[in-house]
């Protein structure tokens, strides 16, 4: 049988050495301590929360500062996180946006010396320095931000405006340039830039420029295109090499928008394969419509309105006049007669200067047609007219036949002045004593050609 000696503890006690009296005085000790560390650490928490919560409101009020330029919500946000960064940076927006640029220039330093690793900031600090006429520091700054993002293309462009601003050209477009290699999407505006401080200078542009590679030839003719330069974008494509055909065909509108139609026609015709090679002017490109018919088309190919009126326009082979296709157009009610129906543009010759009135370059225009149930009061007829200026009608064919008709051939002739180099061949027709002015049935045209009579 086991014995429990309840007297065990105070033996022990006497034992240790440690007085009965003093126990209860050291559990009381462990006590009030664990009691402290609970406190500190709900303090802590406490704090973290508060803190956490102040940033929070913080970060909501940045946020909205930023999006709705508020002053007021931008000082709040300093004022619950004064050492945040983003708040100053949401401050010196406000502040830029309500006027005060030399006061948002010292809150956007403030949020640079909270984060200064941030090329951004010192971007933006530029940007606010250069606003308030400070080159100097704005350079300062676009350094800074150039060092933390050497392959970045915003702080360089940065820089480098302002360099050009100063007069300072050569860095300024090492700047540019180095800009525009890491985003090709500044392309553009490099050329421009060139394009004004060479005042129209081509060849001073592509040195300004370094104009160099594929694609910055492309910029580069797109841009001498759209400013009259027909004989020198037409250089930059040759030397670009490979240029997709949209490209090629965008260079062409703007070309012949620009009355340059013989430099227009030079890319058309490559970019159009070996039909297009073979084309010599002046003559009618597909006369007999063997190749697809492309609608809403520009160049010089048959250019077939999208938006047509109560009419289809299609390639026909059940009966052809010659080779293995026509072109039908099928005629469903009212439509405006003086739209265009079909149309080509096609180079001519100028007469020559001094040459009397009516005696300059003839040309003839050859075509076949023929009519099914054509009912209407304005028949189709062909026309001739100036491709630029005035667009003065030059020849016109007589109207073509009403009722149903098998295949007729029809001749016109017209004469080119002084300065036409390019004209319309179109299909229109004549204008109805009544409106509206409906037309039904359907028009079949083949084996079109054209000669110079002298």
């Amino acid at each position: 049988m086991i014995r429990i000696d309840s007297n065990l503890p105070f033996h022990a006690a006497r034992e240790s050495g440690t007085s009965l009296k003093t126990l209860p005085s050291r559990f009381s000790s462990h006590r009030y301590l664990r009691l402290l560390l609970v406190v500190t650490a709900i303090a802590s928490c406490l704090f973290v929360i508060q803190a956490a919560a102040r940033y929070g409101f913080s970060h909501l009020l940045t946020t909205y500062a930023l999006s709705s330029g508020s002053l007021s919500a931008a000082k709040k946000a300093i004022q619950l996180a004064p050492k945040d960064a983003e708040a100053h940076f949401a401050g010196a927006a406000a502040l830029s946006l309500s006027g005060t640029p030399d006061q948002a220039v010292i809150e956007l330093e403030r949020a640079v010396a909270l984060r200064s690793a941030d090329y951004g900031l010192w971007s933006e600090l530029g940007l606010l320095r250069d606003q308030i006429g400070d080159p100097t520091g704005a350079l300062k700054a676009f350094d800074e931000a150039v060092a933390r993002a050497p392959f970045y293309s915003q702080p360089r462009w940065n820089r480098g405006n302002v360099l050009l601003r100063k007069g300072e050209y050569e860095a300024a477009f090492n700047d540019l340039n180095r800009a525009a290699q890491s985003n090709p999407d500044l392309i553009p505006s490099l050329i421009d830039l060139a394009w004004s401080v060479s005042r129209g200078d081509v060849k001073l542009t592509e040195q300004l420029a370094q104009i160099n590679g594929d694609k910055m030839r492309i910029a580069f003719a797109r841009f001498l295109a759209r400013h009259g330069k027909a004989k020198d974008a037409i250089s930059q494509i040759d030397d670009a090499g490979n240029v997709p055909d949209g490209i090629k065909r965008e260079l062409v509108e703007q070309l012949l928008a620009g009355g340059a139609f013989k430099e227009a026609f030079d890319i058309w015709k490559v970019t159009y394969g070996e039909s297009g090679r073979e084309a010599a002017a002046p003559s009618i490109y597909d006369g007999g419509f063997e190749g697809p018919l492309g609608f809403g088309q520009g160049g010089f190919s048959w250019r077939v309105p999208s938006d047509r009126q109560a009419a289809s326009v299609s390639l026909d082979s059940s009966q052809p006049q010659s080779g293995s296709k026509n072109l039908r157009i099928e005629f469903r009610g009212n439509s405006n007669p003086g739209s265009v129906l079909i149309s080509q543009l096609i180079l001519v010759e100028p007469s020559k200067p001094g040459a009397p009135a009516g005696q300059g370059r003839r040309y003839q225009v050859n075509f076949a047609a023929r009519s099914e149930d054509v009912v209407t009061g304005g028949l189709p007829f062909l026309s001739v007219s100036e491709a630029s200026g005035d667009r003065k009608r030059l020849g016109q064919s007589r109207s073509l036949a009403s009722g149903t008709t098998g295949w007729q051939f029809f001749s016109f002739e017209f004469t080119t002045t002084p300065t036409t180099t390019a004209v319309v061949l179109s299909l229109q027709r004549e204008n109805c004593s009544t409106s509206p002015c409906p037309i039904f049935g359907s028009i079949s045209l083949d084996s079109f050609s054209m000669e110079q009579l002298q």
